[in-house]
């Protein structure tokens, strides 16, 4: 992944899995520095207790408001669909997948 999609004005809908092998998904507009709150304690109460989060996943969409539709919708899926969506690398709503190196 370049750095231009790690820090952009694009929003990234993104899923880690944590410790305990559960996923969380959010979104943000400057990658690196949301992995670094999560795995540092400060990035939601939910991967807090979890640490650490590896990514497994990110799309990014045009601007927040598309995001967080998407983001609301991939939360509604089962953990084995979620878990398909990733391995599918395929584009999810409106947003493209991102390659994660």
């Amino acid at each position: 992944m370049t750095d231009a999609l790690i820090q952009s004005s694009q929003w990234l809908l993104y899923v880690v899995e944590c410790v305990d092998h559960s996923l969380y998904t959010g979104i943000t507009n400057n990658l690196n520095r949301r992995l670094r709150q999560h795995n540092t304690g400060k990035g939601a109460a939910y991967t807090a207790i979890r640490r650490p989060v590896k990514l497994l996943a990110t799309w990014s969409f045009a601007d927040r408001s598309t995001a967080l539709k998407a983001e609301y919708a991939f939360k509604k899926n089962s953990h084995q669909r979620k878990l398909k969506l990733i391995q599918s690398k395929s584009p999810y709503l409106n947003g493209e997948f991102v390659e994660i190196n």
